[in-house]
């Protein structure tokens, strides 16, 4: 893992304070400097766990939410549009343990997408992140649909949302 900035460092405390993340039971552990990496964590507690004493799959899906477009917004910069699209969960085995998601980029996704983008005004992809147990089990697999376009694309058609 790379080093965090004072900026990533200071939102990834705020993140953890905010009621509408603090709320999904989720906790952000590390945020990257160039915001190519975020790991997270949920574990079994009061506010995680279901009737059946398991971690909540609600849980699991919205305390992965946010990540892929924050990060996408924090590197693409102001010359990109950047929404949530679509998602899903899948879930593979109960979480009874601590579990942990690392949502990352590389460098050769972000090289697509901004090409895409470039080229056809605006890209939509697929996304993966899975929650982890401490046994290294999957308990669950997230896919994101995002969407990414050029702000001169996005204005031209007078969008307000992804179609």
């Amino acid at each position: 893992m790379g080093k965090e900035s004072l900026k990533t460092k200071f939102f990834r405390r705020a993140m953890n304070l905010v009621p509408l993340y603090f709320g999904t039971g989720g906790k952000v552990i590390y945020i990257q400097h160039d915001w190519k990496h975020i790991s997270a964590q949920i574990k079994l507690n009061i506010w995680t766990r279901n009737y059946v004493g398991t971690i909540f799959g609600g849980s699991q899906f919205s305390a992965a939410d946010p990540f892929f477009m924050l990060m996408l917004f924090n590197i693409l910069g102001k010359d990109y549009i950047v929404w949530d699209k679509a998602a899903s969960i899948d879930f593979k085995k109960p979480g009874k343990k601590i579990c942990k998601a690392d949502f990352i980029f590389t460098d050769a996704e972000l090289e697509e997408i901004k090409q895409q983008a470039t080229a056809n005004g605006k890209y939509e992809f697929k996304k993966y992140v899975e929650w982890i147990d401490a046994d290294g089990q999957v308990i669950s697999k997230i896919e994101r649909t995002l969407y990414v376009a050029t702000k001169i694309y996005f204005k031209s058609r007078n969008d307000t949302a992804p179609k």
